[in-house]
């Protein structure tokens, strides 16, 4: 099975899309000619053409404003936010547009668009270009939110994305995009092209929305995590040597619940791992979740890690960005060690 890049999986999976649905169109900030700020785009132009693959105005309203517009006559627009930080000019037009449109027709209209912004910190971005944004999407209702952690799950999640009848936001965690990460930033990275979630299959399949994945069985101690903190939490599992089972999350809406249920329900104990900041983070959604759901098997209370109630810094980045020492502290806080 050939492996690629999640940089690359996410290409295959508009290309496969737009292979099947002539419906499928894709646009966004230089994501024609250029191939978008990322590469994630490069080639559909020349392979599907100015029409279905082409460059927007630098206005982030007007480009999701018109994938709204050309959803309800029956298009299926995949639009590209160029950086998830960038995406409050469109935020109206999310949350009282695309979320609302099935709702206010009475099911005339729906939605069908995703949009794809590349989310989180860890490459010397700043404030302006490492926000982690989910909690404001998933405090809508009507919208999707997806944070794919590999390249397997990117190309099926966001297929299924695209074939979905309701608007998606596809959050791509761009530390992620040439590698899985850890934490470690003065090691070297893992390329994908070694890492058995970079195997990708050709053509079509999908992951379907609302499922997540167990990606190491245990016993002693439940972590929630999704996108980069997957791997930051597999780091400070193996260097505390707690049995930890982590959870990757993988479709923050609609949530597995039965799945994070079901771990806590045997483990007892539970950690949250995210990148956004603390307060009003989707980690205290899942806390409360698992308080409300799990609370008779609780042996301690559940602990959040999270970035700091600031702004992302530039020039302190990794002692805002929730390694595996901070997150190793907590898991050992929470087992009482």
């Amino acid at each position: 099975m050939p492996r690629r890049t999640m940089i690359e999986a996410i290409r295959d999976a508009m290309d496969v899309s737009m292979g099947r649905d002539d419906k499928v169109v894709v646009f966004g900030e230089d994501v024609g000619f250029f191939g978008g700020v990322f590469r994630c785009t490069q080639g559909l132009q020349a392979k599907y053409g100015k029409s279905r693959c082409f460059d927007a105005p630098i206005n982030e309203s007007g480009i999701v404003g018109s994938a709204i517009g050309m959803a309800a006559y029956g298009l299926k627009p995949c639009v590209e936010i160029q950086f998830a930080d960038y995406m409050y000019p469109a935020y109206d037009q999310l949350t009282q547009e695309a979320a609302r449109l099935r709702y206010r027709s009475n099911g005339d209209f729906t939605c069908p668009i995703v949009v794809r912004m590349p989310t989180g910190g860890g490459i010397f971005g700043g404030q302006t270009h490492s926000q982690s944004p989910e909690a404001l999407f998933t405090h809508v209702s009507g919208l999707k939110t997806v944070v794919p952690s590999n390249p397997h799950d990117a190309k099926g999640l966001l297929i299924a994305a695209i074939e979905d009848p309701d608007p998606v936001i596809f959050l791509e965690p761009k530390r992620l995009y040439n590698g899985p990460f850890d934490g470690h930033h003065d090691r070297p990275v893992t390329p994908w092209s070694k890492h058995e979630l970079g195997e990708v299959a050709d053509g079509h399949y999908t992951v379907p929305l609302g499922k997540a994945a167990i990606r190491r069985a245990g016993s002693g101690l439940t972590v929630l995590a999704y996108g980069t903190m997957v791997y930051v939490a597999q780091a400070a599992v193996e260097e505390t040597g707690i049995d930890a089972e982590i959870i990757d999350l993988r479709t923050l809406l609609p949530l597995d619940l039965d799945t994070i249920v079901a771990s806590v329900k045997k483990t007892g104990r539970c950690v949250i791992v995210h990148e956004a900041t603390l307060t009003s983070g989707f980690g205290a959604e899942l806390s409360a979740l698992v308080q409300e759901n799990c609370f008779y098997h609780l042996e301690a209370p559940v602990a959040r890690v999270a970035g700091w109630d600031t702004p992302y810094p530039h020039a302190q980045e990794w002692d805002y960005f929730p390694g595996p020492g901070r997150v190793g502290r907590a898991l050992l806080e929470t087992m009482g060690a």
